[in-house]
């Protein structure tokens, strides 16, 4: 009787062993997962950086080809250095603001809207 209260009881423990081990499995393998998972995010997040430099440095390329053409350092000439072509007239122009205090006043302008409504109304009642 002895013998097979001790075979039983080795029983259960290879039992009770034997799922303690599969669980272990389980977690690990879950805990594998989810770092593989998190990984191919973190790959498809440097993915997507990739791709935007790569747009970054086509476009700052082709900047680069523009500034180094002859129509943009004639037009930085023209207009930083104020240097033209053999023949050509240069004009300069003065600012906006300068050109609104010489130029003459039409009355027209000043008078384009009439008086709101409220303000008739506040003139009446004050």
């Amino acid at each position: 009787m002895k013998y097979l209260a001790s075979s039983a009881y080795r029983h259960n423990l290879a039992h009770y062993a034997a799922l303690l081990l599969v669980a272990v499995l389980i977690i690990s393998l879950i805990r594998n997962v989810l770092k593989l998972s998190a990984a191919n995010e973190k790959i498809k997040r440097e993915a997507d950086v990739v791709e935007n430099l790569k747009d970054k440095k086509e476009e700052i390329q082709k900047q680069l080809e523009y500034v180094q053409s002859q129509d943009f350092i004639e037009q930085e000439a023209r207009n930083k250095l104020g240097l033209a072509k053999e023949g050509e007239i240069i004009i300069i122009l003065p600012d906006e603001e300068s050109l609104k205090k010489l130029s003459p006043r039409r009355e027209e302008e000043q008078e384009l809207l009439p008086e709101p409504n409220w303000k008739r109304w506040l003139g009446l009642f004050l």
